[in-house]
């Protein structure tokens, strides 16, 4: 069951627009990924949940998607997210959140995926704009942006050649992830 869940849970760019997703739905992810264990349980991460069509595509505006595909600016009009969560690291409980963000985050893109809904993590932010936006004291350190939505393209895995890990997208848009083979992880 896990394993089917972890194979879902892809990193998704393009959703379907005409579905939305309530806060009260992305609530629902942060309250799994507030369960998951914390470092000295100092529980520094905190959330903004985003789902107002005029706050979405204004956070969209200062976001970057998708590093390897230099030609392409994001999902157009009509296939962008549905909804945001910003995950901070509040300053005044710790100042390390690696290991917390690294655990919280991926609850909460299980947590969609267990429902259908596709998500993407975005750590290339303009974090003065998002700050300034949502007037996000400087108390708290902007760690991520996840986005989600319905998906609205297919995602597929495959082994990686030449060790090139990079991601592309063939001639009929379906998106190409290498992975590396599990006797390269392992050491003997």
């Amino acid at each position: 069951m896990i394993r089917e869940l972890i194979e879902k849970c892809r990193t998704y760019r393009r959703f379907d627009g005409s579905k939305s997703i309530d806060e009260g739905e992305l609530l629902s992810f942060i309250k799994n990924a507030a369960n998951t264990p914390s470092g000295s349980n100092l529980q520094p991460l905190k959330y903004r949940t985003v789902t107002d069509k005029k706050d979405n595509e204004e956070l969209f505006q200062h976001l970057k998607w998708a590093g390897y595909l230099t030609d392409w600016q994001g999902p157009e009009e009509g296939r962008r997210p549905a909804g945001y969560i910003i995950v901070l690291g509040d300053l005044e409980i710790s100042k390390n959140f690696s290991t917390d963000l690294g655990i919280a985050s991926y609850a909460l893109v299980l947590s969609a995926a267990e429902k259908g809904i596709g998500s993407c993590m975005i750590g290339s932010i303009d974090r003065k704009r998002v700050r300034e936006y949502f007037d996000i004291p400087g108390r708290y350190d902007i760690l991520l942006v996840i986005a989600f939505g319905y998906p609205d393209e297919k995602v597929v895995l495959e082994k990686v050649v030449g060790g090139n890990v990079k991601y592309y997208r063939d001639e009929n848009e379906v998106h190409h992830v290498p992975k590396r083979d599990i006797d390269e992880l392992i050491l003997v």
